[in-house]
């Protein structure tokens, strides 16, 4: 069975303070916020920035804990055969409030992967 994956890598940057680091980078280099949300009490939780033509996802985490989304068709079958081949799967399968299916897993040297349906 031949997994498809959609071929398309988004960096994910972790902050401490997303709003801090995207509103360094739209002045610094001219980076567009094109969609953010955020918790109850109004901090952002993830975010995507555009430059040129790459797109950059931001998380609130441990900066320097920075990881790769991909986007994947079958999030559920591609978690199965990640977990069945001995992933270290640290955020199960999960629908997330901005419309991803998604699950994070560390391969064999800790880095972190992200894996979803997510569609910008």
């Amino acid at each position: 069975m031949t997994l498809e994956i959609r071929r398309t890598f988004y960096p994910l940057i972790n902050c401490s303070d997303p709003a801090a680091s995207m509103a360094w980078l739209e002045k610094a280099f001219g980076f567009e916020s094109v969609n953010e949300h955020r918790d109850e009490s109004g901090k952002i939780v993830h975010a995507e920035m555009k430059y040129d033509t790459g797109l950059f996802m931001f998380g609130n985490g441990e900066p320097g804990t920075s990881a790769i989304y991909v986007a994947v068709d079958d999030p559920d079958a591609h978690h199965d055969r990640a977990k069945a081949a001995g992933a270290e799967i640290f955020r199960e399968l999960s629908d997330q409030d901005y419309g991803s299916r998604d699950y994070a897993a560390r391969d064999i040297d800790g880095n972190e992967w992200y894996f979803g349906t997510y569609r910008p």
